[in-house]
């Protein structure tokens, strides 16, 4: 189970002109503030790409999706209305609530919230995903993750890939993000634990 990672950003200056001089030197970069960088890089490090920010879950807080992509899969942004998917081998989603910023989300070997394993998560470990994103629905961010290893656009068998692609979105009542059931319609529950099978040796 993941424990809630809480980041204090207390204005360190060498970072955040580090941060901000990154950025200028890459033409294609979006503008990002020094703190919102440097949350980021905090998160998944030095190659961490911000996709989407602002109020994505509709909760009236600020947050990030922030992902490690594939090679070249970077993008500045998802702009608001587009669904868009990349290839990750990581990602997070963090919240700033009361000056603090804290992961709600996160995506490595395994989907998980605070709360333990996302519902309908695969038990084998990930290498990659593919995440798509949409920010234009009517509970806010959706995000769908379907296992990927690097450099597979998509399962030869769309019909396959859609069976094991995640659909997560934010759950009001739960106050975190949770994935939902194959009808898109009722969320489920999280698991403290993920069961592994054992494998019989001979």
């Amino acid at each position: 189970m993941v424990g809630t990672a809480v980041f204090w950003l207390v204005g360190c200056k060498s970072v955040q002109q580090e941060a901000a001089s990154e950025a200028a030197t890459r033409s294609d970069a979006p503008v990002v503030a020094p703190e919102i960088r440097g949350v980021a890089e905090a998160v998944l490090g030095k190659q961490a790409e911000i996709v989407a920010h602002g109020d994505l879950a509709r909760n009236g807080l600020e947050q990030l999706l922030v992902v490690n992509p594939f090679g070249n899969e970077a993008r500045g942004s998802v702009g608001s209305g587009n669904s868009s998917a990349i290839l990750i081998t990581r990602a997070a989603v963090v919240e700033k609530n009361g000056g603090m910023w804290a992961e709600v989300l996160r995506c490595d070997e395994h989907l998980k919230n605070p709360s333990g394993y996302l519902g309908g998560s695969p038990s084998a470990r990930v290498s990659g995903w593919r995440l798509e994103i949409d920010r234009d629905t009517p509970q806010g961010l959706e995000l769908r993750f379907t296992p990927s290893e690097a450099g597979q656009e998509r399962s030869s068998n769309a019909a396959e890939a859609g069976n094991r692609t995640i659909v997560v979105r934010w759950n009001t009542r739960a106050k975190r993000y949770q994935s939902l059931d194959r009808s898109h319609e009722r969320y489920l529950g999280e698991a403290p634990t993920l069961e592994t099978p054992q494998s019989i040796l001979r």
